[in-house]
């Protein structure tokens, strides 16, 4: 019974590791392998700002139906 509770946890965690991969390889090929930064306190401020002002609320999701979280939220209320 361990043993496949175990093995339930391995599968969870290449799941959540397969999308995590998935946001990196988009915020990458949308911003980072796109832009030259003069320091690394300026690629993290403008990586962040993606992430909390474009990535999340704005770009459309595939698992949203695609649409953006705003509007999926709104049109779930």
């Amino acid at each position: 019974m361990i043993f496949r509770h175990i093995d339930e946890k391995k599968a969870d965690l290449c799941l959540a590791n397969a999308m995590v991969e998935t946001v990196f390889k988009t915020i990458k090929s949308e911003m980072i392998w796109r832009t030259i930064w003069q320091s690394r306190r300026q690629a993290d401020n403008a990586i962040g700002r993606y992430i909390d002002g474009f990535y999340n609320p704005v770009r459309r999701h595939s698992a949203l139906g695609y649409k953006s979280p705003c509007r999926f939220k709104a049109e779930a209320a």
